[in-house]
């Protein structure tokens, strides 16, 4: 889909990409999601022998050199394989790395972003923490200065890849006595004594990626993996939201495509009242919405991608991202909704994927920033942008367009 935007060089990425979803064993999808495999390294290193993670970055560090639109449509492709393919494939491949290209030292991108993207070393990233989810700012791991070094003391939960990351990227607290944005700093962490992961979690979807809790004991870090400046987290933090939230809509969409697919065989083979379900209304209908679905969220994801290529203004991106976190996560589990509706009973059961990729991708409106945390932004953002529009005149003043607009006893504000 949408083939025509892109250039030569992303379809054959694309394609490349599609080729390697193509040659895993579906054991392994099973294995999985049953939980037999803890974390997914011989996938990822799989996916760096065929130099398909991190295509953004340069080619120097083992990238592409890519742009985004390249990036979103690789994936989408991962997400096919299941959701949680996907999550583990962009959070070191794509927000770790991000973060360490955009923030770090020549020094920090030689050791920790080049073996990762060989599939030599992996990552996670760490921001919530127990006491505190969506309230990112409101961390209390602390970070202690002291000499040559940093001792990091505290805790983070539903870390996906925490149990089998080579290092983390890890917000906390290095200044109290200032407002909460301000006194945040980002590290590289190293799994090392005192860094402990106590407990993984049982999940409704999207197992086998070693989502766990991280408990931080006064973990000592040397100040050369400081990521950007101290008390200069909410820096990193910014950046990251784009691949943190432009990521997981485009591999939503990958990952809700499998069940549409299973849908529109199904109801095609499937018979009832003499003729096969595909030509009742009340099926071809929800198929025709899901697929409607997913290209509207394609459309908004390679427009927005292209926005961040372009380097808009920052505000108006962070808008249209939200828009498509919270719109794309929410039109995809509509699409699996349908999917499962229209195959009946027995998409409820394991004898196809639906009831799956159903489990997983519950998660998608959740992670990575809740609906309601996008909805929050999206209406700051605008409100603001109108007020630009109308001091700025930029738009018509709609408002008088009505016969009674002059009626100013009915206009009552107050």
């Amino acid at each position: 889909m949408f083939d025509y935007l892109v250039n030569e060089e992303t379809l054959r990425f694309r394609n490349e990409v599609r080729e390697y979803v193509k040659s895993i064993p579906r054991q392994m999808i099973l294995d999985m999601d049953s939980d037999k495999i803890e974390f997914p390294k011989e996938f990822l290193k799989g996916a760096a022998d065929k130099n398909l993670l991190g295509c953004r970055y340069p080619k120097k560090l083992g990238g592409r050199d890519m742009n985004w639109v390249g990036a979103t449509m690789g994936i989408e492709e991962i997400g096919v394989l299941g959701y949680i393919f996907a999550c583990t494939f962009g959070v070191g491949g794509e927000l770790v790395c991000d973060a360490i290209v955009q923030h770090g030292t020549d020094d920090q991108k030689e050791k920790y972003v080049k073996p990762l993207l060989k599939g030599e070393l992996f990552a996670a990233e760490c921001l919530t923490e127990p006491r505190g989810g969506s309230d990112f700012f409101g961390t209390t791991t602390v970070a202690e200065e002291r000499g040559d070094y940093f001792y990091i003391t505290g805790q983070k939960r539903f870390i996906v890849g925490g149990k089998g990351a080579d290092y983390f990227l890890v917000y906390a607290r290095t200044n109290p006595d200032v407002e909460p944005h301000k006194g945040i700093s980002c590290f590289i962490v190293d799994r090392t004594d005192g860094v402990d992961t106590p407990y993984i979690y049982g999940l409704m979807g999207c197992r086998g990626g070693g989502t766990s809790r991280l408990v931080f004991k006064n973990v000592k870090v040397p100040k050369e993996n400081l990521l950007g400046k101290k008390d200069g987290g909410f820096e990193v933090f910014k950046t990251m939201m784009i691949p943190e939230r432009l990521g997981t809509a485009a591999m939503t969409i990958g990952a809700a495509r499998p069940a549409i697919e299973v849908a529109t065989g199904y109801t095609t083979r499937r018979k009832a009242f003499g003729q096969t379900i595909n030509q009742f209304q009340g099926v071809n209908f929800q198929v025709a919405e899901a697929a409607m679905l997913l290209d509207a969220c394609r459309s908004m994801i390679y427009v927005t991608a292209e926005a961040v290529d372009r380097n808009i203004d920052a505000r108006r991106i962070r808008r249209m991202i939200s828009e498509s976190k919270k719109f794309v996560t929410e039109s995809c589990q509509k699409v699996v909704h349908n999917a499962m509706q229209v195959i009946g009973g027995i998409g409820y059961t394991n004898v196809f994927p639906v009831e799956r990729i159903y489990r997983d991708l519950r998660l998608a409106s959740i992670w990575t920033g809740t609906s309601e945390i996008m909805s929050m932004i999206i209406a700051n953002e605008w409100y603001k942008e109108y007020w630009a529009m109308k001091k700025d005149n930029q738009t018509r003043d709609s408002e008088p367009d009505a016969p009674g607009a002059f009626d100013t006893d009915e206009k009552i504000y107050e």
